[in-house]
């Protein structure tokens, strides 16, 4: 007996739509391994009637007072509290996540980073107004940019997803946002929540608007003449190629695009704490997380007791079902995600050993082993480059010098963390480290008042925190004269 796919729906205008080709693509559920719904698959007529809508929703919105943005979005926040089950459902749907994680680790922050967006939104700052010239007083003002072509990864659908449309309604902006084709149940859900709300408190329904499909749809969005800003979540390729497009009519460009954290712990540091929260920080998501503890450089005189702690502790890691309370982490997001973790490990040089991991688990759905790889040289492959999976790599290092080179001889730039116990040597490393966050014996923490972005190829923009609502306003200078 064939089970009936679940129809998701494009949001646009305040209404759910189908593509107008009547195109979709079939979503399937990594931890099965089989299809559970199908997705618009968008074309042309659907990304245009998308940003039509956010375009005539814009001066309305724009011209609402700080006030009232602050109003929709606590409302916002309270909804997706009071529905938190339904989210949590779809979001383990689409990516297999535990549920008991997902509910105590990401709708708690979800709910909190909206509510601090919504006290950003009456806290627009500039310069105070003055006379910088004799007989003229200049000031500044903040503005909204207009409408906002946005992208949201996988490997976090809901949390992006807030991430990105927040600051952006908060600020005075309509959104247009696309989840990922592999991910957009939670995505969908949380237009019908947002949509409520809208039409509650009677505000246009272009400001909000999903629109469903493949990197077709994600490059029609880009390249589309309405947006004034892009923002992406993805891949360095998928930034370059947004850059490369959006400079063609100079839109505005907001990346967020992978990472490659150094974890360098020193010989001083607790060790049992240490691995206990590297494993952790590494293993969770199933290491599909761009600021994941996966790359760890530890000083030689413990590195042959760290390595054997650190395998012990990753053999102890379970990963499983989405309802089995005892997993840490779910199966990776697709078939080509398990295709490229399972790649590097296949590919391992010689010299690197194994120690715990290293193949699939079961035959149903995309899960993959907790794996510690040692034995590594800086100019490996598995060191350069993202694995976005649940492997963590270890490479030896002799004195500070060295930990900062290799630390920084990478491409990427998002977030690392020293582990020692020494004050002045934490410091040091917090200057010498080229990341955008440096957590000192701590790892993957974040908060709504602080910023997250990287340097280097992985991006530039911030999100969260007063930096991240400030990408989403333009500055300008008002002059006016004393005279009449």
């Amino acid at each position: 007996m064939t089970t009936e796919l679940r129809r998701l729906r494009n949001y646009i205008d305040g209404e759910f739509q189908d593509a107008a080709d009547g195109r979709t693509t079939e979503v399937v559920n990594p931890a099965t391994g089989e299809a559970y719904a199908t997705a618009p698959l968008s074309g042309a007529a659907d990304v245009d009637a998308a940003m039509a809508a956010a375009e005539a929703a814009f001066p309305a919105w724009r011209d609402v007072v700080p006030a009232e943005r602050q109003k929709l979005l606590l409302k916002i926040a309270d909804a997706f509290e009071e529905r938190a089950e339904e989210l949590i459902a779809a979001e383990s749907e689409n990516t297999g996540k535990p549920l008991g994680l997902t509910r105590t680790e990401e709708i708690p922050p979800m709910v909190d980073q909206i509510r601090f967006f919504a006290g950003a939104a009456r806290m627009l700052e500039g310069r105070s107004a003055g006379e910088y010239m004799e007989g003229l007083t200049s000031f500044i003002r903040r503005e909204p940019i207009g409408v906002c072509a946005q992208v949201a990864p996988w490997n976090y659908p809901m949390m992006m997803g807030v991430w990105k449309f927040a600051p952006a309604l908060a600020a005075g902006n309509t959104v247009v946002l696309k989840p990922s084709d592999t991910t957009p149940a939670s995505t969908v859900l949380m237009a019908e929540i947002i949509g409520g709300v809208l039409a509650d408190l009677g505000h246009p329904k272009g400001v909000f608007n999903v629109v469903c499909g493949d990197r077709d749809t994600g490059r029609r969005m880009v390249e589309h003449p309405v947006p004034a800003m892009v923002s992406i979540t993805g891949s360095v390729r998928a930034g370059m190629q947004v850059a490369e497009s959006a400079s063609k009519d100079i839109k505005r460009v907001h990346l967020e695009l992978g990472g490659k954290a150094p974890v360098v712990v020193f010989e001083d540091t607790d060790m049992a704490k240490a691995v206990e929260d590297i494993s952790t920080a590494g293993f969770f998501n199933a290491g599909q997380d761009c600021t994941a503890a996966t790359r760890v450089l530890v000083h030689e005189s413990i590195h042959d007791e760290f390595v054997a702690a650190l395998a012990k502790a990753a053999a102890e890691i379970k990963t499983g079902a989405p309802d089995d309370e005892d997993v840490l982490y779910g199966p990776l997001n697709n078939a080509n995600q398990l295709a490229q973790v399972s790649g590097f490990i296949d590919r391992l040089p010689a010299h690197a050993k194994v120690e715990t991991g290293g193949q699939r688990v079961g035959d149903k759905g995309y899960f993959y082993a907790p794996t510690v790889v040692s034995g590594l040289k800086q100019d490996d492959e598995i060191i350069q480059n993202e694995v976005f999976g649940p492997v963590i790599t270890v490479q030896s290092f002799t004195d500070e010098e060295q930990a900062v080179n290799y630390a920084n001889g990478v491409e990427y730039a998002l977030a690392s963390s020293v582990w020692t116990k020494d004050h002045a040597r934490a410091m040091r490393l917090s200057k010498a480290l080229e990341f955008g966050c440096v957590w000192i014996n701590t790892h993957i923490p974040l908060v709504a008042e602080m910023p997250h972005g990287g340097f280097k190829k992985s991006g530039y923009g911030k999100d969260l925190s007063a930096y991240g609502f400030d990408d989403y306003t333009r500055v300008k200078h008002v002059m006016t004269s004393l005279d009449g």
